[in-house]
């Protein structure tokens, strides 16, 4: 492998910095919000803005720094950009059918 330009690893650091600082912040988000239902939203910015973050610098380094262009994390972005909304929603919708089924209301913030 060649030598990397200090702009490429300048822009490609930045971006893996970001990608793992939102997904840092999706976790501590798990660990802070008191209900489940609450908990639901932290996973969707990690995945989603964290993953994206990560692509982008992968994409970035391996076009640049390979002899083609590197597309194929596009569909691995896509994938996760459209199954965590939905993992998220059946979650939520287990645990409401959970709750009612209990015949207790969903726990709300005190």
């Amino acid at each position: 492998m060649t030598e990397v330009p200090t702009w490429l690893a300048v822009v490609v650091a930045g971006l893996l910095i970001l990608g793992a600082g939102l997904t840092l912040l999706g976790a501590v988000g798990m660990l802070r919000f008191p209900l489940f239902y609450q908990r639901l939203h932290a996973p969707a910015l990690g995945n989603s803005g964290g993953t994206l973050a990560i692509i982008l610098a992968s994409m970035l380094f391996f076009s640049t720094t390979g002899d083609r262009i590197v597309v194929h994390e596009i569909l691995i972005g896509f994938f996760i950009m459209c199954t965590t909304p939905v993992t998220l929603m059946l979650l939520g919708r287990a645990a409401l059918y959970r709750d009612r089924a209990r015949k207790s209301p969903p726990p709300t913030e005190e």
